[in-house]
């Protein structure tokens, strides 16, 4: 590596090499295993409001609400022909310790679910659940992630976690990619399994008027009891792919076990490169 390049460059230098290598080339605007055409005509159904609540809309909804504004006001015409007023960013927060295909399959979905134009993905600087565990480097993470989402245009990697000192916070986070896009309509994507604790979150009371929340859930995912959240602020939407864990790609890694496929090329790449996760420490 040459020290006057920079180190996202290089990563994403190394990604298009290993997408040359392999042959394999994504296909960013269309999720795994659907066909557009039946999400425009309503063949798959997400839940809004809280986890698993009975208020229910189509895929098809969220295009037509957008289309009855076609022709009025200022605006742009998506990708997927929808009229937008203002740009739709998704936010894909995370540890990524490593970055999964689960995490892009998650954005990629929402992506066309909620007609984003940009998904960015924010690796944690000091994750505020994580203090007592060991971590990856900030730094490694942030280049995995990168690597991991070269391919996809519509998928951008932001700093403002890594680069932030002390404890990471979602407001913090939810605030800063404010700043940078304040004419923006912001989705924080998380995994439902965070929903149950968002109320304990630093000023949760506050993110709701800077985000809308999509909870991604993996296939039988029961919503725990009590959980009582505003009114519809959070939507769930079921990911299959979301069955594949950092965690487990930790310990197969420190075992020499292979992750092929359960992250993206580049990554598995860099990982060996590296020689992260060979003395794994989860509880």
């Amino acid at each position: 590596m040459s020290g006057s390049e920079p180190a996202e460059l290089v990563a994403v230098q190394y990604a298009e090499t290993v997408e040359s290598e392999s042959g394999q080339m994504p296909e960013p605007d269309r999720p795994m295993g659907r066909d557009p055409r039946t999400a425009r005509n309503g063949g798959d159904r997400i839940a809004t409001g809280e986890p698993g609540g009975e208020g229910a809309r189509r895929m098809s909804d969220l295009s037509g609400q957008d289309m009855e504004h076609a022709g009025h006001g200022r605006g742009r015409l998506s990708a997927r022909g929808n009229w937008h007023s203002r740009l739709r960013i998704g936010i894909m927060g995370g540890t990524f310790d490593p970055i999964h295909n689960g995490h892009l399959v998650a954005a990629s979905e929402v992506a066309w679910v909620y007609d984003l134009d940009e998904v960015i993905f924010v690796p944690t600087g000091r994750p505020v659940f994580k203090l007592d565990k060991h971590v990856t480097n900030a730094e490694d993470r942030y280049l995995m992630t990168v690597i991991a989402t070269a391919s996809n245009p519509k998928f951008t990697v932001s700093r403002v976690d890594i680069d932030r000192p002390g404890v990471t916070y979602t407001i913090d986070t939810l605030r800063d990619i404010r700043a940078q896009h304040p004419d923006a309509e912001l989705f924080f994507i998380t995994g439902a399994d965070a929903v149950a604790e968002i109320m304990q979150w630093k000023d949760a009371e506050l993110m709701w008027d800077l985000a809308h929340f999509v909870a991604v859930t993996r296939p039988g995912y029961s919503s725990p009891d009590g959980v009582t959240l505003p009114e519809g602020k959070v939507d769930t939407l079921e990911i299959p792919a979301l069955a594949i864990s950092s965690t487990d790609v930790r310990r197969r890694a420190e075992h020499n076990e292979p992750v092929w496929y359960l992250v993206p090329d580049g990554v598995v790449q860099y990982i060996g490169k590296h020689g992260l996760y060979s003395h794994v420490h989860d509880e």
